[in-house]
């Protein structure tokens, strides 16, 4: 076998199995929203002291938003429902969290004089796996793919993270 054949194969084994990328990202993120989120509303007034200590505004609406978005929109990851719209909503969860309980310890991760990186910064790991989550989608096994065929949604496949609209008669 050829060099040429060999990475011919290669290529055509990692196409078949690029579905798992977009799966194992969405079960292990989806996971994760999903006890943190059950851990706020088991914990409930302890996270709404944590937001105020932290001087966010309304720290009780924003910790029944915050915990149930974490709660419902893990499950919806997990299964691929409305995913972009999931992933965009939690990563705005993560940039506020950078940006306060996490800010000091963010920004001294970027200095080549410290110990952490900021990919030791779990808010940022997880707003760099659902940004790619919103531009790329969930993948083909998730429940928003035959939702878009039914809607006359396809994918494009020179870009499968784009949609074309099926024209209807």
């Amino acid at each position: 076998m050829s060099v040429r054949d060999a990475l011919k194969r290669a290529l055509g084994l990692a196409a078949a199995l690029s579905f798992l990328g977009p799966l194992l990202t969405r079960i292990t993120l989806g996971h994760a929203f999903f006890l943190t989120g059950r851990g706020k509303l088991e914990h409930f007034e302890n996270f709404i002291g944590f937001l105020a200590s932290l001087g966010i505004p309304a720290p009780e609406l924003n910790a029944h938003f915050v915990a149930r978005l974490e709660y419902y929109g893990g499950i919806a990851l997990v299964l691929g429902l409305a995913t972009r719209l999931f992933a965009a909503a939690l990563a705005g969860t993560m940039i506020m969290a950078i940006l306060t309980s996490e800010r000091e310890q963010f920004f001294s991760s970027w200095l080549p004089t410290g110990e952490i990186g900021p990919t030791d910064i779990a808010p940022f790991v997880f707003l760099l796996l659902l940004t790619w989550l919103v531009l790329f989608g969930p993948g083909i096994v998730s429940l928003d793919e035959p939702i878009a065929r039914r809607l006359g949604l396809a994918r494009s496949p020179e870009d499968p993270g784009a949609v074309k609209v099926r024209k209807t008669a």
